[in-house]
């Protein structure tokens, strides 16, 4: 049986390279997808599922270098590099641009295993990730406008009567923003919609002024 919650590209231009990699993850039951170059890689439909990429280092279009700083800024899996011209700038510089593993050929199969299963579990928990914040986006878009002016002021830490004076309303009302906007967002409590605010990216500009009360 091969497993079908996740994939594995491999983006090599040595076919046997390709081959030897797609039998072994066939044998611990993973699915592989194997191209010769990178515009093969880039052009094939991607599936919607938590993903790795093996990548070659030399490839006869582009260097793989070269292709990870293209697809920086996009959706892509993690990327398990693998070369038979290792050097330690390159290495540095693949995991700086987030990398998980800068293999040398040749490269042991439980070492590569390792690496992918590293990726693979590192594209699940930001696919993860992403999917909360869509929901959360999803719940702030219920908010009022004026609940959206008072969520900032009650995540900074204002008090209710420091936040009421901010925005010229009365305690009470203030009150009751807070209120909707904990059911809205569905905060089981204040520090639970700090939290929020936080993945949400939500700018803090108040503080709690000192000997307020």
């Amino acid at each position: 049986m091969i497993a079908d919650d996740h994939i594995v590209f491999i983006v090599d231009d040595d076919r046997r390279v390709r081959e030897a990699i797609c039998e072994l993850l066939a044998a611990v039951g993973r699915h592989a997808v194997a191209f010769g170059s990178a515009a093969a890689y880039m052009a094939f439909p991607k599936p919607d599922l938590p993903a790795c990429l093996v990548l070659d280092i030399e490839l006869p279009d582009i260097n793989g270098l070269e292709l990870q700083a293209r697809i920086a800024e996009a959706l892509h899996p993690p990327i398990v590099f693998i070369t038979g011209h290792g050097d330690i700038p390159s290495s540095v510089r693949a995991v700086k641009r987030g990398a998980v593993d800068f293999l040398t050929k040749p490269f042991g199969d439980q070492a590569l295993l390792a690496a992918i299963d590293a990726a693979v579990e590192l594209d699940k928990a930001a696919r993860a990730e992403r999917t909360e914040i869509e929901k959360l986006r999803q719940r702030l878009a219920t908010l009022t406008p004026r609940e959206r002016d008072v969520l900032p002021l009650v995540v900074s830490g204002l008090l209710n009567k420091q936040a009421a004076m901010e925005l010229g309303i009365s305690e009470i009302t203030l009150q009751i923003h807070r209120g909707k906007i904990m059911r809205k967002m569905e905060a089981a409590s204040l520090a639970d919609l700090v939290r929020i605010a936080e993945k949400l990216r939500i700018p803090i500009t108040h503080s709690r002024r000192a000997g307020t009360s």
